[in-house]
């Protein structure tokens, strides 16, 4: 069994469509307001946010936007 490697600023890719969401997180907007402005799905959004938190290892959408902004993976 491999050792499980722990995440660093380094490994923490996130696409176009997740900053996206991250920016729109930010400006109080839903899933399903962020959808209509991506022009992308609901559960689209809500993918990228659960992978997101994942990635960050949060519990909450909010949480996992402010840990992006301080780790400069998001600008606003």
């Amino acid at each position: 069994m491999r050792p499980r490697r722990r995440f660093t600023e380094k490994r923490l890719i996130f696409l176009k469509e997740k900053k996206s969401v991250f920016f729109w997180i930010y400006r109080g907007k839903s899933s399903m307001d962020m959808g209509a402005i991506l022009s992308i799905s609901e559960n689209t959004v809500n993918f990228h946010i659960k992978n997101a938190k994942n990635k960050l290892n949060c519990s909450s959408r909010t949480v996992a936007a402010v840990k992006a902004l301080k780790l400069g993976i998001v600008d606003i």
